[in-house]
Parts: C-alpha cells; structure tokens; sequence
C-alpha cells in the first residue's frame, strides 16, 4: 500500500488517503494509529503477530487457518506484511461496511487463488478454518467429527451459491446469496475480532 508511516506519526498524504477512504475522522485515525503502533513499532504487522492478536478472541479454539486467511486478505499488496494503511482500510470495512462491502471483502477471502471465483476446495478450507477457529475440540475424535461437519456444511452452502451449477461460485452468485440469507452473512464472514 506504500504508507509512510513511521514512529513519528502517520504522513499527512497517509491521513488524507484514511479520511477519504474510510468513515473513520482524523482523531479516530490517530487513536488506531497508536494502538497500532504500540503492537507493531516497526510499522508492520507480521503474519505471527497478527495471528497471536486474532487468537486471543478465540481462546477455545484454533485459529490459525483462519488467521492465515484473513492475514491474506488484509494483506492487499501480498507483500506479506500488513501495513497501517492495509489494516485500517480493512477494519473499517470488516466493522463498519455495508452488507455488500463486507461481502465483497468476505468473498476476497474465499477466492483463495484470486482467480476471480470460488470452488468446492476453497470453500471447504475456509469453513474448516471457522469451525477449527470457534470448536473447543482437543481431541482427535472430534477434530475427525468436526473436519467431517465442515465439510457438509461447506457442500450445502456450495450448493445454494452455485446458482448456475457451473462448479464456481461467482462474486455475484456470493453476494446474492448471502443477501437473501442473513444467517450465511455471519457464517461466512470473519467477526470483527482485531
């Protein structure tokens, strides 16, 4: 994202861009420019970083997985860093977008190869990663029972969003879907932990 950031302070051009692009004003910028930079003081979220800050929101679970995804879809540039920028530009949509904003975001995170549609393996993964992220299994048995829930509940929603039975669920086959359903909304997008 090229931000300027650094320990001084976030850049004026770096300010300008977060009120124009976000509904975040210039004190809330500042306060999230703090907090970040108390827990990244080299300006930059690393994937490990982001992960122990993630997982603490999910204390019973394993959060990892999930993690990783968010991590890449935080991480616009897939410079493997998350800067200011990048970080704010996603909590501000993650938080306080629209139904379509967050789904859009949401289905950014699904595409895992970023060829512009999902598949029955991506989609599995990631809904894997929810139920890895929000289960409380410790044991083998029901890491097996809970791999095995995913993966229907993955098939089911797969489904209902390939309207066109093509074997890819498109941006827009996404986003009407889960307009119509408001459970699939907040199954399939990442609460807002961070």
């Amino acid at each position: 994202m090229g931000a300027h950031s650094s320990k001084e302070g976030l850049s004026q051009e770096d300010m300008a861009f977060l009120e124009r692009n976000t509904r975040y004003d210039k004190a809330t910028i500042c306060d999230f420019y703090k907090g970040f930079m108390a827990d990244c003081p080299e300006g930059k979220l690393s994937p490990t970083t982001f992960c122990q800050i993630y997982s603490k929101c999910f204390p019973t679970g394993n959060a990892k997985e999930f993690c990783d995804h968010v991590f890449r879809t935080f991480d616009t540039d897939k410079n493997g860093e998350i800067d200011f920028k990048e970080f704010l530009l996603s909590i501000d949509v993650t938080s306080s977008g629209t139904p379509e904003e967050k789904l859009n975001w949401a289905f950014s995170m699904y595409d895992v190869d970023g060829n512009g549609w999902i598949d029955l393996e991506e989609m599995t993964k990631l809904v894997g990663s929810i139920y890895k992220m929000i289960g409380t299994h410790q044991t083998q048995t029901h890491l097996a029972k809970y791999e095995a829930e995913a993966k229907e509940r993955a098939k089911g929603i797969f489904k209902r969003m390939d309207i066109n039975n093509d074997g890819k669920v498109t941006k827009e086959e996404f986003t009407k879907t889960c307009l119509e359903d408001e459970n699939l909304i907040d199954l399939l997008t990442p609460p807002s932990a961070i």
